[in-house]
């Protein structure tokens, strides 16, 4: 098929894909612990019925998580396949109060589709189902869809189930659609992320409460404490404390800092932390913050010393780093810094490594052909993503010869995790016309390397 006619396959294509898009938001699929897992279990169901209908051979599959769906359709003689990432599960909602609609009932405004996994990720998802539809039954390459349903909890029966369907998913190119475009009119392509490690630290100072007057001035009480450890994590600048953790600069491009402040919603007065480019400090350097604190509500707080206080760190890993090392310098620094002999004991709740992308080679130059066709003339920017996709690094462990590409289905006011979580839907359109237009161009890129 010409570039032309997938065009207009794309554009025929669009107005159902919109629809099950909404349809797919409105299962509230979450996999965190206490939400009611029958929603992912529909989640999946309706994911495999999408594969089903561009004629794939589909199943359901798990490994003592959430169901997982795995769709494949043989090459053409000769043909590559291409391994199609998404996820289908969400984040939870947080505080509906926040929300200017409601979270999963798909709304549009002002060109936006609002609703929790409008963007993250079930348009990944139906970038997918849209490429595929586009070419109905002249597929050029062979194609392997995974679309997992525990992401957002953190992936934990992933590595496991890629090692019992390994051959079912087994590809030369991996596209992974979960990621962000640098600007609305400016497609990316992500060749860094930083890992994750998540934990609780908590501090324990006295058996039982006190009398804060009686015993005040003489016993530390446990949030303060933890509040003194806390603050030793960052220097006076903002930058990461912890000794032994990596950090590079030399990001290709800048954030200019007026659309960063807008962007993140900096409250007025405030200033930004560390030191260095700002694209250096959200991608290729640790970054620390606290999640959440357990302690008593003012409304409720007595007049006495708190014995123990946890509180949730989340540390982001430049890449080059490893998990296991930072985790360990962590725990060093907390238990080195404890004021006043205070009992810490630190729990890790989850990791991931960073990773770092080789974007050299003819599926990307096949992948930068068909982002800068598809945006019109304008080229796709290299960018490091400050978040966290920890498989990534697994994905490349296990498929050492394919070409991974991270592709962006959100922009910079998407809102991922958060209140008000939006697609754009002009760049939607976009991301499904690039992705078409990929599998056409890595096709050919395929028959030359042939």
């Amino acid at each position: 098929m010409t570039e032309a006619q997938l065009r207009a396959a794309v554009e025929r294509e669009m107005p159902g894909v919109r629809a099950d898009l909404e349809r797919l938001v409105r299962i509230p699929g979450v996999a965190f612990d206490g939400f009611d897992h029958s929603h992912v279990v529909r989640s999946a169901e309706a994911v495999a019925e999408l594969l089903r209908g561009c004629g794939l051979d589909t199943r359901i599959v798990s490994s003592g998580g959430q169901p997982a769906v795995i769709g494949r359709k043989p090459a053409p003689d000769g043909a590559p396949t291409v391994l199609l990432y998404a996820h289908h599960d969400v984040q939870p909602v947080g505080d509906r109060s926040l929300w200017e609609s409601e979270p999963f009932e798909p709304v549009e405004r002002d060109g936006r589709l609002y609703g929790r996994g409008a963007a993250d990720d079930k348009a990944g998802v139906m970038a997918h189902i849209a490429a595929l539809r586009a070419f109905g039954d002249d597929l050029p390459v062979g194609v392997a869809l995974f679309i997992e349903g525990e992401e957002e909890y953190g992936s934990d029966s992933l590595e496991r189930l890629l090692a019992e369907h390994r051959d079912e998913i087994a590809a030369d190119v991996i596209v992974i659609a979960d990621s962000v475009n640098w600007d609305i009119g400016v497609p990316a392509l992500t060749t860094s992320l930083r890992g994750i490690i998540n934990c609780f630290v908590a501090v324990r100072t006295l058996e039982h409460p006190v009398h804060s007057g009686m015993y005040g001035g003489v016993v530390p009480d446990a949030l303060t404490t933890l509040a003194k450890l806390l603050a030793t994590l960052h220097d006076d600048a903002g930058d990461v404390a912890v000794a032994g953790l990596a950090g590079r600069t030399g990001a290709e491009v800048d954030y200019p800092a007026d659309r960063l402040r807008a962007e993140a919603g900096l409250a007025e007065g405030v200033s930004f932390i560390g030191t260095g480019r700002l694209t250096d400090r959200i991608w290729t350097k640790p970054a620390l913050a606290v999640l959440g604190i357990d302690a008593p509500t003012t409304a409720e707080a007595p007049n006495a010393l708190v014995p123990a206080a946890k509180a949730k760190l989340s540390l982001r890993l430049a890449p080059g780093d490893d998990a296991t090392t930072a985790y360990a310098a962590l725990v060093a620094h907390l238990e080195k810094h404890a004021p006043w002999g205070a009992q810490v004991t630190v729990t890790l709740e989850h990791d991931g490594q960073p990773c770092v992308i080789d974007t050299t080679g003819p599926m990307y130059d096949a992948a930068r052909a068909a982002f800068q066709a598809a945006w019109d003339g304008t080229a796709p920017v290299e960018v490091g993503i400050g978040g966290s996709i920890p498989f990534i690094a697994t994905f490349q462990e296990m498929f050492p010869g394919a070409a991974i590409l991270v592709t962006g289905v959100e922009d910079p006011d998407s809102r991922a995790h958060g209140p008000n979580e939006s697609l754009h839907l002009g760049e939607f359109a976009r991301v499904c016309l690039a992705e078409t237009l990929l599998l056409a161009e890595v096709a050919r890129a395929g028959r030359t390397a042939g």
